[in-house]
């Protein structure tokens, strides 16, 4: 693994520096890619250096779209928070939605955050939480039939 770092680092660092548009971040994401290389060892030490070359840009490259997919979803539920009745007045929706959520249990308001506000798959949920993934779907169905309950009356 210290020569295929050795190899590949300063090349995969300019790379991502070019996706993320910053040195810093461009360094984290080449940083982030060599530990899920860590994690795959074995099957990477099975390719030829071509294809551990390849691996490492498409790593690099997947990472770097997920997050971009996980910043838009918050983005996007931030901009839903602030409309609708009281969206000129700053603040009031998201106020609104925060009380809203307090009335749910402390754990299914993690989840509903985690995963609504902040763009987690119930796959990553899962994982963060060592449950499977069809749990944490369950949970969530849970919190939004109380949150629609609570809405109704």
């Amino acid at each position: 693994m210290n020569e295929l770092y050795a190899q590949h680092f300063g090349e995969l660092a300019r790379f991502c520096t070019m996706l993320c548009r910053d040195t810093e971040n461009g360094a984290d994401l080449a940083q982030e890619t060599f530990l899920r290389a860590l994690e795959h060892a074995e099957q990477l030490a099975a390719l030829s250096p071509q294809e551990q070359r390849s691996w490492l840009y498409r790593t690099a490259k997947n990472m770097f779209l997920d997050e971009m997919r996980r910043n838009a979803r918050f983005l996007k539920r931030q901009e839903l928070l602030y409309e609708g009745e009281g969206a000129d007045e700053p603040g009031y929706a998201q106020t609104e939605a925060f009380l809203l959520l307090g009335k749910l249990p402390p754990e299914l308001q993690t989840l509903i955050r985690l995963r609504y506000l902040e763009g987690y798959s119930a796959k990553e949920l899962g994982e963060l939480y060592h449950m499977p993934p069809a749990t944490v779907r369950t949970k969530l169905a849970r919190a939004r039939q109380l949150l629609k309950k609570e809405l109704c009356t």
